[in-house]
């Protein structure tokens, strides 16, 4: 059935066209699954980003997540959270011409991890849909978020909800399950094309 979809099966051996590393040649073309958010020039979060991908490069992570001194710690989790759309944006790009209907007809990440869209408006009740249809619901559902001003506001001066914190620890916690589902059933893939290590960073 479906479910034995997320047991380790062997896949389709594709060849990639030349050994090149395919992420970053995604990355450089722009090429990602939806379109990529971008920080303003000139904004502090576009500051915030810039110190972010710096740190982030050094290899040593808990520099690379720790607050800034005297920065506001929602301005930080706003630049993160838009990084990792476009992150998981990136890596979903390679593997999603492999991650298909009949491929990955149940979204999961393994035999005991099995994920299920509601949004809690559209889809109020948990509905079962294959990996393709729940990351496309999915990253509609966080670049909804994200174009929400009242939720994210790109104003100087405008407060962010009180609420704000839940709703990044609720996007960080669905994305990652974009992540897991790359990792679990397409991580071959994304050695074979020479985008692991952007997988493990």
């Amino acid at each position: 059935g479906p479910r034995d979809a997320c047991r380790r099966l062997p896949r389709f051996q594709i060849q990639a066209p030349t050994p090149m590393n395919i992420f970053a040649a995604n990355k450089e073309k722009g090429k990602t699954f939806r379109p990529r958010r971008n920080h303003r020039e000139g904004t502090k979060r576009y500051q915030l980003h810039k110190f972010a991908q710096a740190t982030l490069g050094t290899g040593n992570l808990h520099e690379a997540v720790t607050l800034p001194a005297g920065e506001d710690p929602n301005e930080w989790l706003a630049v993160n959270t838009v990084d990792f759309f476009n992150e998981i944006n990136l890596l979903y790009g390679v593997v999603a011409e492999f991650c298909t209907e009949s491929t990955c007809p149940v979204m999961c990440a393994g035999s005991k991890y099995e994920y299920m869209w509601a949004d809690g408006c559209k889809v109020k009740k948990p509905i079962a849909v294959s990996a393709p249809k729940y990351v496309d619901y999915l990253m509609t559902w966080v670049q909804e978020q994200l174009d929400n001003e009242e939720l994210f506001p790109t104003q100087i001066g405008v407060p962010f909800p009180d609420n704000f914190p839940d709703a990044v620890r609720n996007i960080f916690r669905r994305l990652f399950r974009i992540y897991a589902h790359i990792y679990y059933s397409h991580f071959e893939k994304m050695s074979e094309l020479g985008a692991e290590p952007h997988l493990n960073t």
